[in-house]
């Protein structure tokens, strides 16, 4: 996902943008696309195809998974005897009862049920510890596309061959009715942070100059592959005696890519105003605030064509008024992706215009579709508490809210020519068989789930094409003809040049002659 030449000024002028986008191709709309007038994107949390959809009848689940693929290796390539403990406890802190680091250990190297009522008995609605989901890790992790060392790369164990039995959650039944995705993977190798820009522009945020800048001491070490970092030399050498250390695990890249969480520019951000400063920016010096970027995204192209466009964040509005909290709504300050850049600064137009409070439990969002007034393009997210992440979220809570709101939308007076398309933003360190395709450098990473709703979806079947996070952009660019961002054009000729097809655009779950 390379970079375009980053615009000057704070806002982008269409002229500008124009000027930008000339030289980038254009598709136009094959007969049919014209059918969809809403496309509404929900993007919830951290979760593997595998942990939630292994079971989903006629899709390549757990059934599927050869003894090679579900066999975890050491840090020394050797199988693993038993799956660590889970490091710190199999549940996040707070959890009662709680599953200690010592009753979680002893598994066979395998993947387990934690729902299992003969096992741990952790039900979706319990909270599981968090996982590491960052963008070097998972890389070891994937192995070269043998994914056999989640294991030994991470840092909560076993727990990350963990799943559940899903068929009892409610999206589980609007996947039966629709279309689920089985092969849909993550935008990017790596965590939130990275695969909302995947998602908003197909593309790296950068951070110039980033070793003469307060995030100096945050550029990881990295061996010369470009993949794996630098272990050091106290890292337990086994998985069975700990979870790994680096010389240095950091947000930066080598070569000045932010690879893990940032804080945006603007408020609301975990970063406060500097002392004196302005009350609507976070503090420049402060190390883990992202400068603002200036990528072309797929809003500056729908703005730029005259398309209605809009992201509804949970509990927006709350967390510009100081009123966030944990657990509820924990609103998650990098999951705005449109905060991190100039365009939308505070006191932009765009900004106000673009940039909409979803509400708390998505009331506003949900009033926008009662009400018939959804935008052309919308995405979604929700609020902390309700986007199934581990560690602060449960499944069950976040999955439930997903279908409430596919409940509304089926009754919008928007929903005859709308798509719909529920996924996940990455895996959130869970394992999965598949390995992903090999494409550029940024990804894509592991397979997550997709469900793709509408009254044009191939009812009740199991989609197998060959998509990620980028194929979202990619039906939105084919049906409003716009330019081709530079992120799409390099990650089809990175998989044509390893001899594999280009990502799909989702039509293939759709019927769109009738």
């Amino acid at each position: 996902m390379p970079r375009l030449k980053p615009l000057k000024s704070a806002c982008l002028a269409s002229s500008a943008l124009a000027l930008l986008t000339a030289a980038l191709p254009a598709h136009a709309a094959p007969a049919g696309y014209d059918k969809i007038d809403n496309i509404v994107v929900i993007y919830a949390e951290n979760r593997s195809f595998d942990n939630l959809y292994g079971g989903f009848p006629g899709a390549n689940g757990l059934a599927n998974a050869s003894a090679d693929e579900v066999t975890q290796l050491d840090r020394d390539g050797k199988p693993l005897s038993e799956l660590p403990p889970s490091w710190g406890g199999l549940t996040a802190k707070g959890v009662t009862p709680a599953v200690t680091e010592a009753q979680s250990a002893h598994l066979a190297n395998a993947v387990f049920a934690i729902d299992d009522a003969k096992g741990f008995n952790q039900g979706l609605n319990v909270i599981t510890r968090d996982l590491w989901h960052r963008f070097y890790q998972e890389q070891m992790q994937i192995n070269g596309g043998k994914n056999d060392k989640f294991v030994a790369w991470a840092d909560s164990g076993g727990l990350v061959m963990g799943h559940y039995d899903g068929s009892s959650l409610p999206m589980w039944k609007v996947a039966q009715k629709y279309v689920l995705a089985d092969n849909f993977f993550q935008g990017a190798f790596g965590g939130s942070f990275i695969n909302h820009f995947a998602l908003v522009c197909a593309c790296t945020p950068f951070y110039p100059d980033a070793d003469k800048s307060p995030v100096k001491d945050m550029i990881a070490s990295v061996e010369p592959d470009g993949v794996t970092l630098k272990v050091a030399d106290n890292s337990p050498v086994s998985a069975l005696a700990g979870g790994p250390k680096f010389v240095k695990d950091g947000a930066i890249s080598p070569d000045f890519y932010a690879v893990n969480t940032m804080q945006p520019p603007y408020q609301p951000s975990n970063n406060k105003p500097a002392e004196g400063g302005d009350p609507a920016f976070a503090d420049p010096k402060a190390a883990t605030t992202l400068p603002p970027q200036h990528d072309i995204t797929i809003g500056d192209l729908l703005s730029l064509k005259g398309i209605s466009w809009a992201w509804y964040a949970g509990a927006w509005q709350t967390a510009l008024d100081g009123k966030n909290a944990t657990p509820v709504p924990n609103f998650q300050f990098h999951h705005q992706p449109f905060n991190y850049f100039a365009a939308y600064a505070p006191g932009t137009p765009a900004r106000a215009e673009h940039l909409k409070d979803g509400g708390l439990e998505g009331a506003a969002f949900i009033k926008d579709i009662d009400d018939g007034k959804l935008p052309a393009v919308t995405f979604y997210k929700p609020q902390g508490n309700l986007n199934e992440h581990g560690g602060y979220a449960d499944v069950s809570s976040g999955d439930q809210h997903l279908a409430d709101v596919i409940a509304h939308l089926e009754k919008s007076p928007q929903w005859a020519h709308m798509l719909v398309v529920v996924t996940y933003d990455e895996n959130g360190g869970f394992w999965d068989h598949v390995a992903p395709p090999k494409a550029d450098r940024w990804g894509p990473g592991n397979r997550i789930p997709a469900i793709i709703v509408s009254p044009f979806a191939k009812m009740g079947t199991v989609d197998h094409s060959q998509y990620d996070t980028t194929s979202i952009l990619r039906f939105v660019t084919t049906r409003y003809d716009l330019p081709v961002l530079q992120g799409l054009v390099a990650r089809d000729n990175a998989l044509r040049a390893n001899s594999l097809p280009v990502m799909g655009d989702l039509t293939a779950a759709l019927d769109l002659t009738h």
